[in-house]
């Protein structure tokens, strides 16, 4: 099917709030989302014996008799709605996937701030979908299911490394890591993108603005396919990603719905929801499912070779604007919390001199040294202070979750 170019528009792709790192768009726009909710709740008063009506909820605490009309009947159940019946089939295999990012702060400096999307579970051993752009330059990668999950799996947190990934078209292919013991997991099914009919209704599901409790449901209908947009992305290969062949929906897609599935009434999922216009009304896109299927079926069969893991961020010394106790070695600018360089205590600031006995003279180095192990080789690190002591850490490496490619 031949793509149709959308021109003049905005659109954000929509990954969740990554703190002050910039959004992605296409055409290069922006969108900052803030939700505020204001809660009032009942002030609490001095107990007191209530009266015999007061007890029977015929009277309010004043005294003043309610009169409410009688609820509505109606023929209306909700657990026959064809849009309540195909979010329960597949809201307990959506999963919240975040992960922890390098930004680069005006002054210079670098901290670890955190991105939030959504992926799906398709395999019950563990296999789940999202787009790249949620776990690109992750130093870490966490999957939650939520509350609609089986009991055992309810919050529960998964580590996980990605096995297959395509950048230039955005998807990502996960594996989440210790899940035997919890198998089998919910999945949901892929359905065929080319069958579906532009005016049916479908449905979308991701962790929209990153709130608390769940996952958000939007429902709408499939208002084109074939769509090709362009997304401009300083990470991704030539700055910018095209999507091909990608779904328009009128369903709402917003910042934090990246990764997860748009769904027909079947509970078939025909696509990835991606991105969202900031200066339109009701237009999202997805990723047609059908070209997602080829690169999650080789990943599977022949997953990413994993690659050995520092949790570390580093810069050259002379990046440093007022100079280093030495002239060689990786500053770290940043730790995967709880990754192996922190459990080990290298701290942010610290200069790696050596790795495994061997020189560092600067960022590269230590990565082709690191990349040169395996995940649960013990190494020994040196590092240099900002205030000129020298101190040796004993590492045990970890698994990247990017392939050397990502």
């Amino acid at each position: 099917m031949s793509g149709e170019a959308v021109s003049g528009e905005r659109f954000d792709s929509r990954s969740g709030d990554r703190g002050a790192a910039p959004r992605r768009a296409i055409r290069g726009a922006t969108l900052a989302a803030v939700t505020a909710v204001a809660l009032i709740l009942a002030a609490c008063t001095t107990a007191r014996t209530p009266t015999a009506a007061q007890a029977s909820g015929s009277t309010s605490p004043a005294g003043v008799v309610l009169s409410t009309p009688t609820p509505n009947g109606g023929s209306y159940d909700p657990e026959t709605d064809p849009v309540v019946q195909a979010v329960q089939k597949v809201e307990p295999a959506v999963v919240n996937v975040t992960t922890n990012i390098v930004q680069q702060n005006p002054f210079g400096g670098s901290s670890v701030g955190k991105g939030v999307g959504t992926g799906f579970v398709v395999r019950q051993d563990g296999i789940v979908i999202t787009n790249f752009h949620v776990v690109e330059g992750g130093l870490q990668i966490r999957v939650r299911f939520n509350g609609t999950a089986p009991a055992a799996l309810r919050g529960k947190v998964f580590g996980a490394h990605v096995i297959g990934e395509d950048n230039a078209r955005d998807i990502a292919i996960l594996q989440l890591e210790g899940v035997p013991k919890f198998e089998p997991l919910p999945t949901v099914p892929l359905g065929d993108s080319a069958a579906v009919v532009v005016g049916e209704r479908v449905i979308a599901i991701g962790y929209a603005l990153a709130l608390p409790g769940g996952p958000t449901v939007t429902s709408g209908i499939l208002s084109s396919t074939a769509r090709t947009v362009q997304v401009q992305d300083a990470n991704a290969p030539r700055g910018s990603r095209t999507y091909a062949d990608a779904l328009q929906t009128d369903a709402a897609i917003n910042p934090g719905n990246s990764g997860g599935p748009l769904i027909d009434l079947n509970g078939n999922v025909i696509g990835i929801n991606t991105a969202g216009s900031n200066s339109a009304q009701n237009i999202g896109f997805a990723i047609a499912i059908d070209s997602v299927k080829t690169l999650a079926t080789r990943s599977i069969a022949h997953p990413a070779q994993t690659v050995a893991y520092l949790g570390v961020s580093t810069e050259p010394v002379s990046a440093v604007p007022f100079g280093t106790p030495v002239d060689h070695g990786a500053v770290v600018v940043a730790l995967a919390p709880a990754g192996p360089g922190a459990k080990a205590g290298v701290r942010v600031g610290d200069i790696i001199t050596t790795f495994d006995g061997k020189l560092v003279a600067g960022p590269t180095d230590l990565g082709t040294d690191i990349h040169s192990h395996r995940p649960g080789d013990r190494v020994v690190v040196q590092v240099v202070h900002q205030g000129g002591g020298t101190e040796t850490f004993s590492v045990t490496l970890g698994t990247n979750p990017l392939p050397p490619s990502g």
